[in-house]
């Protein structure tokens, strides 16, 4: 399923939380373990209420979900993400109980099927995370230091996947920070992050796996792949080869060749939010006779087929069709509320959500 830049939300595994240290690291899991949906849960022994986004507990499960072991440190997280607007918590001093609730929480993916119909709590590393792509940025505008998982974070949520504007996003995920951002720099990631560029360098090979860099000629700059994004489809990283020939599509289609008054990577970033569609058919067209490195991309479902799937599931939903509800109203959202920007919390998107 693509993945535009218009839309207000990426998806993120509950099986694949941020690695290495960061406040962004214990947002995540605090929202992994979330309630989905409001309704009754328990914790040793006592029958809470809670509400979607919210969870109820004590400080031992607390420190359990951040992976902290000292009652302090834990708390202090949780300071940092209330003052930082992530989070609203509550510790009762007389009975102990502690409550929290994510503030951005856009959408809800249910977990509902193998853990019973009454059941509020996802099961661990089940289903998807619902990220705003801004979720980051407001660390950034406060000139917040990221630590490791918080840059993590920062990339993941600007992934886009089959974007128009970028033509490398049709050959893998692609990160890109708004329309003009297919393109990056070191220097750019270490003004966001509050990083030199040796650690920035740094930061893409101990995570070279999830994240690939691709260094393009001259002075351009680089591309950045999300290497372990969801599609729902098959994919392959570029060779470098294949991405210095879309590269050379696109800077023939640029008839100003004596443009002086910008910098080679402000110039090349234009040109490919200008161009990528200009050089699309040519990139389809390479995938309309079938082989072995050539994946389908669309295909059409019999809903009474589906139905027939939705039988094998131990309380007769399968976990591949999880139910989805979105928020609207009074929730936060990502974004201007009066602002539509696509994607599914605006009721357009291709096909049914398989995932």
């Amino acid at each position: 399923m693509k993945c535009l830049l218009k839309y207000q939300w990426v998806k993120l595994p509950r099986n694949q939380l941020p690695p290495g240290k960061g406040i962004m690291g214990s947002w995540a899991r605090l929202a992994s373990r979330a309630a989905f949906r409001t309704g009754q849960a328990r914790y040793c022994g006592y029958t809470n209420k809670v509400s979607a986004g919210g969870w109820a507990g004590g400080i031992v499960g607390l420190k359990s979900i951040l992976a902290i072991k000292r009652r302090r440190q834990a708390l202090e997280h949780m300071d940092t993400l209330a003052d930082l607007g992530y989070i609203t918590y509550s510790l009762d001093t007389k009975t102990k109980k502690l409550t929290y609730q994510v503030t951005d929480w856009v959408v809800r993916c249910s977990g509902e099927p193998c853990m019973g119909r009454e059941a509020v709590y996802a099961t661990e590393g089940y289903g998807f995370l619902c990220l705003p792509r801004n979720v980051t940025q407001r660390l950034a505008e406060r000139h917040y230091q990221f630590a490791e998982a918080d840059a993590w974070l920062d990339l993941w949520c600007h992934t886009v996947w089959q974007e128009s504007s970028n033509a490398f996003s049709f050959s893998a995920p692609a990160v890109q920070f708004g329309q003009y951002g297919a393109v990056l720099t070191l220097e750019s990631l270490g003004r966001r992050w509050g990083w030199e560029k040796t650690k920035v360098w740094r930061f893409f090979r101990k995570y070279a796996d999830a994240f690939p860099l691709y260094k393009l000629p001259g002075a351009f700059g680089c591309l950045i792949f999300n290497a372990v994004y969801p599609t729902g489809e098959q994919f392959t990283l570029p060779s470098q080869d294949k991405v210095e020939r879309i590269l050379r599509e696109i800077r023939t289609k640029d008839g100003n060749t004596h443009e002086n008054q910008q910098s080679d990577h402000a110039r090349i970033c234009k040109l490919v939010a200008w161009y990528s569609r200009a050089v699309l058919p040519r990139e389809q067209e390479e995938c309309r006779v079938a082989s072995e490195d050539c994946y389908i991309t669309r295909a059409y479902f019999s809903l009474g087929k589906i139905l027939e799937y939705v039988r094998e599931d131990c309380q007769g939903i399968s976990p591949a069709t999880p139910n989805f509800e979105l928020f609207r109203g009074t929730l936060p959202r990502a974004g201007p509320a009066d602002q539509d920007d696509g994607g599914i919390e605006n009721g357009r998107f291709e096909g049914i959500p398989l995932w």
